[in-house]
């Protein structure tokens, strides 16, 4: 898949740090954006990637030259989720992953984009009583930038996963009293418009699994996605829990039968089925689970738009 970009009047090219496998890239050309620059240390992340926009990223942050990133209007930066996520150790700041916002920073400093926007887990809020955001927030005001920030919930943006993740939005131009964040809203996609109707035998689990499970469990309804925390307890929605990279194997079953399909896993974060997946289940969960949900990032870019 590759997106034709329109020009919108003011704001039309945006640099993708952190870019994974692209949300923010999705979301940002369905605004009428064009991409000019993306960065991730993953070499996966960058194959896809590349194969999806025909944009090739570069690698490692910590050897980008700043000066060498082409002028752009909009500064995409998922930063590093798993030192603030609930499932890790949580060292947030600590972990050297937490503190590559200093070298959002230094590209921001550097090519002085009109807007930033930042995601990560809504853990990024709270995790040592806040010091990872107060730093962020800190750091973009320093530079002269407005900033607001807000957690926004995948399942309010349309799609079937509770997906609970922070944007921090910035701006050269004040806001006005606060940032026009969008309100969500929109109707959730029933689950099974996600779900592919003959998903191969290899994405089933054992029959030891499944009756493991039908004997802890009965779901109130299906399909449901049937979710087994990190204390082996049970529960089934009509809807995803978040996607997660590192999850177990078994983290989230269909029914309490089988595994999500690679399709299901980029449908569960808003791609589109133009986008090429990776066949392996295994690549698109850890890929899929690193990625921004695509409406809720295309609604934070249309506010940005409204605000410029």
């Amino acid at each position: 898949m590759r997106p034709t970009a329109t020009s919108s009047e003011g704001l039309a090219t945006f640099a993708d740090l952190f870019c994974g496998i692209g949300g923010f890239h999705v979301a940002a050309t369905q605004a009428g954006l064009a991409g000019v620059f993306a960065c991730d240390i993953d070499a996966d992340a960058r194959r896809w990637y590349e194969a999806n926009f025909g944009l090739r990223p570069a690698g490692d942050i910590t050897s980008v030259d700043a000066e060498a990133v082409p002028d752009h209007d909009i500064l995409f930066a998922g930063l590093p989720c798993q030192p603030f996520s609930i499932i890790g150790a949580r060292a947030g700041l600590l972990d050297k992953r937490g503190g590559l916002f200093g070298e959002t920073a230094r590209i921001i400093a550097a090519k002085r984009p009109r807007a930033v926007v930042i995601e990560n887990v809504r853990q990024f809020t709270t995790n040592r009583r806040g010091e990872a955001i107060r730093w962020v927030v800190e750091t973009l005001n320093d530079l002269g930038y407005h900033v607001d920030w807000k957690v926004l919930n995948a399942l309010e943006f349309g799609l079937p996963q509770k997906r609970e993740r922070v944007f921090i939005v910035a701006s050269e131009e004040p806001f006005g009293q606060r940032f026009p964040w969008p309100n969500g809203g929109v109707p959730m996609a029933p689950l099974s418009s996600i779900l592919e109707p003959s998903p191969g035998p290899e994405h089933y689990v054992s029959p030891r699994i499944r009756e493991k499970r039908a004997a802890q469990h009965r779901a109130k309804c299906r399909p449901a996605v049937w979710h087994e925390n990190k204390s082996s307890n049970i529960s089934s929605h009509p809807y995803s829990c978040a996607l997660r990279a590192g999850a177990s194997y078994n983290y989230l079953l269909v029914d309490g039968e089988r595994r999500f399909t690679s399709r299901e896993l980029f449908r569960l974060q808003g791609f589109p089925d133009s986008f090429d997946v990776p066949p392996k289940t295994s690549l698109a969960r850890r890929l899929t689970g690193n990625a921004v949900a695509v409406p809720v990032a295309r609604a934070v870019i249309q506010s940005v738009k409204q605000a410029s």
